[in-house]
C-alpha cells in the first residue's frame, strides 16, 4: 500500500488529498537469508537451536561409533590406517575428524579432507572448511587442483591429495547441497519468531493496521506526508519495533486491522518450522523436545529410527569415501566399515537377528556366525 499511495502523490502536486481510510503499514515481503556459507551457518547453526542441536546429535552419533578394517574377509585388528583415523593428524582425535567431517558435510553439503602424505604413504588427515575451498576444472571437466584461501593467501593443492565428499546436488556439477539450505527457509521463520517475541517482551503492543483520516476538507501535505511515511518505515516496522506504541497527531486515528501475535500463535508457528528443520536434517522431533508430534509411539523408537534412517547412511558415506580414497596406498581388498554392535539404540534389532538366526535349525554354527558377521 505504500507504493500505491506514493503513486498517488505527483511531483507536480502540492497537497495530497487523503481517503477516509488510509492504510500506511503492512507486512513487507520476507527477508531470505543469502545463499551464502557464512549466512546459512550463522543463521542456522550458531544462532538457531534446532539447527545446532541436529547437527551436533548427527556429528556426535557417527563419530561415537567404532572403526573397522577388513583385509578381503578378515577382519584387521591393527593397521597403519587404522592408527591414522585413531590420530589423523597432531591436533586432533579420530572422533574430533569424524565430527568435523559430518558437520561440514551438513552445513555445507561439503567436506573436504586434505591427505599428506610421505613416501607415498598417507601419514596425516586434516578437515578442511569447505568454505575456504574451490575446486578448479581441468579441460576434461575433472577437479585439477583446488584452492585454499586462508586471510588472503591461497594454497594449491593437488586433486589427488584432496578428498571431496558431498551431498548430492541437483543443480551443480563439483558442490553439493546441504541440508542447512533446504531448511533455510524454516529456520529464518524460527529466527524471526524469536526476534519478535522478544520485541513483544520488550514493547507494549504491535501497531498493525491502517490509518483513518477524518474525510474532511484538510488535506495533508507533501511534506505532511512523507515525513508520517518515513516515521512508520522507520519506526514501526520489522521485528526489532515490534509493539512499539505509536503517537498520532490530530485528525489521525489507528484502528487494528489483521490478527495480533495471540492470534496467529507464534508458539505453534515456531514448533511447526522446527519440526521442518528437523525434518531436513533427519531428526525425529520427539528426540528435540517438539511437542505437538505422534509419529513415534515411544522414545525409543524414534532413537532407534534416526540411527537407521540418518547417522548409518552418512556415516557410510564417509568410510565408504575414506576407504577408497585412501585404502588402495595400504594395499589391495581393503574395506573400511564400522561397528554396529557398540551401538545402544540398535541393540533391540541386534537381538532380533541373533533371535532369528539361532532358532534356524537349517544353518550350521559357522554359518550362523557368518549370518550375523561375525565369520567363522
Amino acid at each position: 500500500m505504500l507504493s500505491k499511495l506514493k503513486s498517488l502523490f505527483s511531483a507536480d502536486q502540492k497537497q495530497f488529498r487523503a481517503q477516509p481510510l488510509v492504510s500506511l503499514y503492512q507486512a513487507g515481503k520476507p527477508q531470505w537469508t543469502p545463499r551464502n556459507y557464512a549466512a546459512q551457518a550463522r543463521e542456522g547453526f550458531m544462532t538457531n537451536a534446532i539447527g545446532y542441536r541436529c547437527v551436533r546429535m548427527i556429528a556426535e552419533a557417527a563419530s561415537s561409533v567404532p572403526l573397522l578394517l577388513y583385509q578381503g574377509a578378515k577382519e584387521a585388528e591393527t593397521h597403519p590406517l587404522l592408527d591414522i583415523l585413531a590420530r589423523p593428524n597432531p591436533s586432533q582425535t579420530g572422533r574430533e575428524l569424524i565430527e568435523n567431517i559430518v558437520s561440514y558435510l551438513l552445513l555445507a553439503g561439503n567436506s573436504f579432507i586434505e591427505v599428506s602424505s610421505i613416501d607415498n604413504r598417507p601419514r596425516e588427515l586434516m578437515s578442511l572448511r569447505p568454505d575456504r575451498m574451490k575446486i578448479v576444472p581441468g579441460v576434461d571437466g575433472w577437479p585439477d587442483h583446488y584452492e585454499y584461501s586462508v586471510y588472503g593467501s591461497i594454497a594449491k593443492l593437488p586433486a589427488e591429495n584432496v578428498l571431496h565428499i558431498r551431498m548430492f546436488n541437483p543443480l551443480d556439477d563439483y558442490y553439493g547441497q546441504s541440508p542447512l539450505e533446504a531448511a533455510q527457509r524454516s529456520i529464518d521463520t524460527h529466527n524471526s519468531a524469536c526476534a519478535w517475541n522478544k520485541s513483544m517482551l520488550d514493547n507494549a503492543a504491535r501497531p498493525s493496521g491502517a490509518l483513518v483520516f477524518a474525510a474532511s476538507d484538510e488535506q495533508l501535505t507533501a511534506e505532511q506526508f512523507e515525513r508520517l511515511k518515513n516515521e512508520l518505515e522507520t519506526s514501526y516496522q520489522g521485528a526489532a519495533n515490534a509493539g512499539r506504541p505509536m503517537v498520532l497527531e490530530g485528525g489521525l486515528d489507528w484502528k487494528e486491522m489483521g490478527y495480533s501475535p495471540k492470534d496467529m500463535d507464534f508458539i505453534a508457528a515456531k514448533n511447526s518450522a522446527a519440526r521442518e528443520i528437523a525434518l531436513a536434517f533427519g531428526v525425529p522431533p520427539m528426540l528435540l523436545g517438539i511437542p505437538g508430534d505422534n509419529t513415534y509411539s515411544n522414545f525409543t523408537e524414534a532413537n532407534r529410527t534416526f540411527w537407521r534412517q540418518t547417522v548409518i547412511p552418512v556415516l557410510g558415506k564417509i568410510t565408504d569415501a575414506v576407504g577408497n580414497f585412501v585404502g588402495p596406498q595400504f594395499g589391495p581388498d581393503l574395506k573400511l566399515s564400522f561397528d554396529l554392535d557398540q551401538v545402544e539404540a540398535l541393540c533391540h534389532d541386534r537381538d532380533a537377528l541373533w533371535s532369528r538366526v539361532n532358532a534356524a535349525t537349517f544353518l550350521s554354527d559357522d554359518e550362523k556366525r557368518a549370518a550375523v558377521g561375525y565369520g567363522s
